[in-house]
């Protein structure tokens, strides 16, 4: 048995680091954006942008960002492989969803109204 064999430090020990590390930068872009709102608004929003993509580039170097990662590659192929409807699916889908809200609040309507006759009658307060 060798002694002198340490176990590596995995990279999941050092995820707080950089987990904190990304929160202190998106604090520091919030404490700057209000710093500096005197400045133009394109300039903030270009400093924004950088700062977010090195928060984006900090976070994707944690399990979880690598896990994110992994799931956003496989949500696009999944995407890939959906079938989306013709256009005259849509409109005639589109027209059966409409015929049916207005069913709906035609029958919402109508019992609204007995509902309101009821009670004004049981009250005494008809008009």
């Amino acid at each position: 048995m060798n002694l002198n064999m340490r176990a590596a430090p995995t990279e999941s020990q050092f995820d707080g680091v950089k987990w904190t590390a990304a929160g202190l930068l998106i604090a520091a872009m919030v404490v700057a954006n209000y710093y500096y709102s005197a400045q133009a608004e394109a300039l903030r929003l270009l400093w924004n942008i950088v700062v977010a993509l090195i928060v984006l580039g900090i976070a994707s170097f944690t399990e979880k960002g690598k896990r994110a990662w992994i799931f956003a590659r496989e949500a696009r192929v999944e995407l890939r492989k959906v079938v989306w409807p013709t256009r005259q699916e849509t409109i005639q889908s589109t027209i059966m969803i409409i015929i049916v809200v207005v069913i709906t609040a035609l029958f919402l309507w109508g019992v609204d109204s007995i509902l309101l006759w009821a009670i004004s009658f049981v009250t005494g307060q008809r008009g």
